[in-house]
């Protein structure tokens, strides 16, 4: 998944990827936090998600079109393909919290499951069959949690996994 890397690269290539999708949107939230923004890292209200949100998307889809012009990844990489699938989760998700509060939790998850299930059916061996009914099961926890601390409503955590799962299910689809 991660050609055209080099397996002597791929160890700091995840770890960029993990700063780059992970900590710089954690800082991109303390940030909007600190000065004033934000209320909590919990984002509470929809009004306080739309800024922070759109600045995670636009970090997402410069990244993923970094890759593409500067370590010349195209369409015919299966990487590129599954981070044009993430961003597409990304943006839908920021898109949705112009209009409603949406459980980024259940997309996230109900995404992964999205691109799982089209990748058990093209592999040629049943390697991703018990992961993905992990990932389901963990899908399931996650939202329980959501629901069972009051962070979102049925809706809010159902909406959620319908996005996920309709965007990355699509795009999975379409790229693959």
């Amino acid at each position: 998944m991660l050609e055209p890397i080099t397996p002597e690269l791929q160890n700091k290539f995840i770890l960029f990827l993990f700063l780059i999708t992970c900590v710089v949107p954690l800082l991109n939230v303390w940030l909007f936090r600190t000065f004033g923004t934000v209320r909590s890292f919990a984002m509470t209200s929809r009004k306080e998600r739309a800024l922070p949100f759109i600045m995670i998307s636009v970090i997402y889809v410069v990244v993923t079109y970094m890759l593409h012009v500067h370590a010349r990844m195209n369409l015919n990489d299966n990487f590129l393909k599954l981070m044009i699938v993430i961003d597409i989760l990304v943006v839908a998700a920021t898109i949705a919290t112009f209009f409603f509060k949406v459980s980024v939790h259940s997309v996230t998850m109900w995404g992964m499951i999205g691109m799982l299930v089209p990748l058990n059916k093209v592999t040629e061996v049943n390697t991703l069959f018990y992961p993905t009914l992990a990932v389901i099961v963990l899908a399931g926890l996650i939202m329980s949690a959501r629901l069972t601390t009051g962070s979102h409503t049925s809706r809010e955590v159902m909406w959620g996994a319908v996005l996920g799962l309709a965007s990355a299910f699509g795009g999975m689809l379409i790229l693959f």
